[in-house]
């Protein structure tokens, strides 16, 4: 018996170190391929990254900023407006300490986490801009700021785009991205970017037309109008009293001693220089002129199309030409002929969607095509030229249409939305992609969703606000009777100015 244990003792044993080492190895391989497994099982998964978007709020007399989710992102605590010239950057500009009876106050840029960014200026602000319909932004990508009494221009990143070497800077209203600069008594043009566009040497500088880049008015010491184009070249002598752009690269108009010309800076000439008591426009070889307080049209060549008769006269498409007369508007063609009859009060050409709106009250809008048949009417609500659709209201409820004048449904045409607003019995209520009914028909009125995903629910005369899901945001409970625009982001509702939202 004891041999026999001596033999068991000498046969070989199992070594614990490398038993436990197998087992972690083959537990690492079997976690490699668990996670190569999953790795190819989410490939095709998309990550969905929240994206936010930021508004300024204001509540209890106080303001801060809210994010596209109604989310407090800045608790209201500034007397004034904060601005956010950017929505989509978490940047915002505030005032504070300002008192009234010295005209001083201080600035501050902060982040989404209420840290204080862009410093090393004594002030730092948005630079505002507006067009001639009054519209108002902020330039969404440059900061003002300011050093020692002077004035330069940063990026969103802090980079120097212009020296605080300035007395003044502002945006050249109705254009973006263009500045205006001021050196003593002279102003010059800057782009985005710090390039010189007109050098630092003129009285004023102004947008010859809303969006037009091409080129610029020029105003020397004299008081004198002129042109420049973007390189530099004086393309019209600043002599005049006014120039005017006609629609047209190389056609203006120039007033000098009180009578307009025609001028051609191609050839560097006047093409008509008397007859006329205003130029209004240019459509290829046709110029609306006045004459005797009446619209008509002539060619370049001073030869009558049109005989100055009427009150108004508009370039519309082709050989049409929207035109007022005894108070009413019609249109007609360039041999002078009516197609539509003089039975409008006012009419617009929507080149964006080659179609003509036309208001025969204030209740009842008629929509034309360009072959002037007439296509759709009632209360026009919105023409929509970013998603091309018209939203009109006919028959006491919503229809949509697309600018080839097709009806649509609204989802159709509102792709990024989850519910669509519905009538049915007088009451709304709003439905899915595929027609079913979300939520029940008991409102008043309602609005489609919002670009945040919110829809606006009226009851009992007062509003409300659902999620993209459609639960209530915010139980109606708010008078909207002064409001011009229907927004809600949350349980806040846009402001009557509609600069902020509020609760």
């Amino acid at each position: 018996m004891g041999s026999r244990g001596r033999r068991y003792d000498d046969e070989p044993k199992l070594n614990l170190k490398k038993v436990i080492g197998v087992i972690i190895a083959i537990a690492v391989i079997v976690m490699i391929i668990i996670s190569i497994v999953n790795i190819v099982k989410n490939s095709n998964k998309k990550i969905e990254v929240k994206i936010y978007s930021y508004y300024t709020s204001y509540e209890n007399g106080k303001f801060g900023v809210i994010n596209n989710d109604g989310e407090t992102v800045i608790e209201p605590s500034y007397d004034e407006m904060i601005t956010i010239p950017n929505n989509s950057k978490p940047i915002f500009i505030c005032t504070y300490d300002v008192n009234d009876e010295t005209g001083t106050y201080k600035t501050k840029a902060i982040n989404e986490k209420n840290e204080e960014i862009l410093t090393g200026y004594d002030t730092i602000e948005t630079i505002d801009n507006y067009d001639s319909k009054e519209n108002i932004w902020y330039e969404d990508n440059v900061l003002r700021v300011s050093k020692d009494g002077k004035y330069g221009i940063i990026d969103f990143n802090g980079q120097e785009v212009l020296p605080c070497e300035y007395d003044e800077i502002s945006a050249l209203k109705g254009n973006t991205n263009n500045f205006i600069v001021k050196k003593g008594k002279n102003i010059g043009l800057i782009n985005e970017k710090g390039q010189a566009i007109i050098n630092t040497e003129y009285k004023n500088i102004l947008t010859l037309e809303e969006g037009y880049k091409d080129a610029y008015i020029i105003v020397n010491a004299d008081d004198k109008y002129g042109l420049i184009s973007t390189t530099g070249t004086i393309l019209i002598e600043p002599k005049y009293s006014e120039v005017k752009y006609l629609g047209d690269s190389n056609l203006f108009a120039v007033k000098q001693d009180k009578t307009w010309q025609l001028m051609d800076t191609s050839e560097n000439k006047i093409l008509i220089d008397k007859g006329y008591e205003d130029f209004k426009e240019v459509k290829s070889d046709n110029i609306i002129v006045k004459k005797d307080g009446k619209y008509g049209v002539i060619t370049k060549e001073n030869k009558e199309k049109i005989k100055p008769e009427y009150d108004d006269l508009e370039y519309a498409f082709s050989i049409y030409y929207i035109a007022k007369k005894d108070g009413k508007y019609g249109v007609i063609t360039l041999d002078n002929e009516t197609v539509i009859k003089f039975e409008y009060k006012a009419m617009t050409y929507i080149e964006n969607g080659g179609f003509i709106q036309a208001d025969k009250s204030d209740t009842e809008t008629v929509i034309f095509d360009n072959n002037l048949g007439q296509k759709i009417s009632g209360i026009v609500s919105e023409i929509n030229t970013d998603n091309g659709y018209i939203k009109v209201y006919t028959n006491n409820e919503y229809k949509y249409y697309n600018f080839k004048l097709e009806e649509k449904s609204s989802s159709d045409l509102l792709t990024a939305n989850s519910l669509f607003l519905s009538k049915k019995d007088g009451k709304y209520g709003y439905v899915d992609k595929s027609g079913k009914v979300v939520i029940d028909y008991i409102y008043e009125d309602g609005t489609e969703q919002n670009s945040k995903g919110f829809a606006a629910i009226k009851k009992d005369g007062v509003w409300g606000s659902i999620n993209k899901i459609g639960a209530i945001s915010c139980e109606p409970s708010v008078n909207l009777d002064n409001s011009i625009y229907i927004d809600f982001i949350g349980s806040w509702h846009l402001s009557d100015s509609g600069l902020y939202y509020e609760k």
